[in-house]
């Protein structure tokens, strides 16, 4: 890839990260979709985001793709 192109991309990685940290709290479904598992007991709580994870990975992977061609 070339350089130019490699500047660009985490330049926008850069920005989307950014619109995440600053926009977090209004991206309420984050965390909360189906497929995302959460157990609580009175002194536990385990939280694994499996469902987010698959949709930021989808997404990362059609942004990918897309810059390719």
């Amino acid at each position: 890839m070339p350089t130019g192109k490699l500047l660009i991309f985490f330049g926008l990685v850069l920005i989307v990260a950014g619109l995440f940290i600053t926009f977090g709290d209004k991206l309420y479904f984050l965390g909360k979709i189906p497929g995302d598992i959460r157990i609580e007991r009175e002194n536990f709580t385990f939280f694994f985001p499996f469902g987010t994870c698959i949709l930021v990975s989808l997404l990362l992977s059609l942004t990918l793709w897309l810059l390719r061609r």
